[in-house]
This record gives C-alpha cells, structure tokens and sequence, in this order.
C-alpha cells in the first residue's frame, strides 16, 4: 500500500470536522415497514480539514503537505482529536483498556484493537496506526513491562514468547487516511473573507 507514516499537521486536524459513515441500504415496502440491510460490515472515517485551516500559514503548510503526498496517491496518519485513545478522550491510558486476544501458549502476536459498545450492540475497529511508546500490554491482567514489540505500521503485537491469559492494551493512535481529492481549490478572496477551503479526507481501510 502507498503510505507514508508522517502525521498531518496537528494544528489544522484539531479544529477540523468528521467522523464515522457507515452504508445502510433501506426499503421501504408497500405496508410502510422497512427492510434495512448493512452494506459495509463497519464504518469508514472522512473528515474535511478546510475549516481547521484558519491563517495563512496553515494553508501553506497544508498546500505541501499535499503536494508531498502526491494528492491521492499516498495514505498518511490523521490525528482524530474525537477518537484517539482506547480509553474515552479525557480519560488516563491503562494497559486494561481493550482486549486483543487471549494467550494460549503458542500464539505470539496480537493485533491491536479497540471495541465500541452501547447496550446490546458492539463493533471492533483493528488499530493499525498506534503511536509509538504509547502501547501498555497487560497479560491476565497484570501489566507487561518487557518481552514485547509494537509495530507502529500495522499495530501487531509481538511477545518474545508466547503469554497465556486474557491479553489486553492501552494505546493513542492515528486513523490512516488519503485526501479524496487531487485538487486543492483555493480562492484566496475568499479565505481572507473567512470561507474555508474544501480539503477532504477519506479513511484508507
């Protein structure tokens, strides 16, 4: 995959706009029920980055950040200022915060993710863009402070030898995504008026 694990800049990601979409095809048929099916088996990140650009030099340092990237052609890491621990925002990392399997003695790596719940109903998102010296593992509950890797390219895990017990993590991590554009239209006219430019960008699952 083309990718480059450089961060977007940091400044302009916070006061941008976004989230999660998901695809849901509905039908609604003649008695006025409706019959709704899931198209994609998770949801897909886009944000829009034009309105965290607020001088400038925020737009200079965007313009090359996009030219470096080729526009589309090239993913890089996203700072999801809503979404980026695997614990709640606000909240302190701890090596309990999400499960990623469970060591039986002979598997050696564990694929980071973390698992969204309400009631009933849950979905697990895999992690592949941890940012590195943040992972905290734990292994039947009692934190691991040696005997292990993190590959922040992929988000695996790796132990030195294989753990047995639940095994579960705390991380900060990126959402990996491209610009779903290969132009940047900038009307300077209008940016001084206070319109924000268009920048969007999409998750690259």
């Amino acid at each position: 995959m083309n990718f480059h694990e450089v961060s977007f800049p940091l400044p302009v990601a916070f006061h941008s706009t976004g989230g999660p979409v998901r695809k849901t095809e509905i039908v609604t048929l003649g008695s006025g029920h409706e019959e709704r099916n899931a198209v994609w088996a998770g949801s897909r990140r886009r944000f829009e980055v034009g309105s965290g650009v607020r001088t400038l030099d925020d737009l200079h340092a965007v313009i090359a950040f996009f030219e470096a990237r080729a526009g589309r052609l090239y993913g890089f890491r996203f700072r999801d200022f809503a979404d980026f621990k695997s614990c709640a925002p606000g909240a302190s990392l701890s090596p309990l915060d999400q499960p990623i399997g469970t060591g039986d003695g002979v598997a050696t790596q564990f694929q980071l993710a973390k698992t969204y719940a309400s009631g009933a109903g849950s979905w697990t998102r895999v992690i592949t863009k941890p940012v590195a010296g943040t992972v905290r593992v734990a292994v039947a509950g009692s934190e691991v402070l040696s005997g292990f890797s993190v590959n922040a390219a992929t988000g695996v895990v790796t132990f030195a030898s294989a753990p047995s017990g639940a095994v579960t993590a705390g991380f900060e991590f990126d959402c990996p995504v491209r610009f779903d554009s290969d132009a940047l239209s900038i009307n300077l006219a209008s940016f001084q008026a206070g319109e924000a430019p268009s920048i969007p960008l999409i998750e690259v699952l």
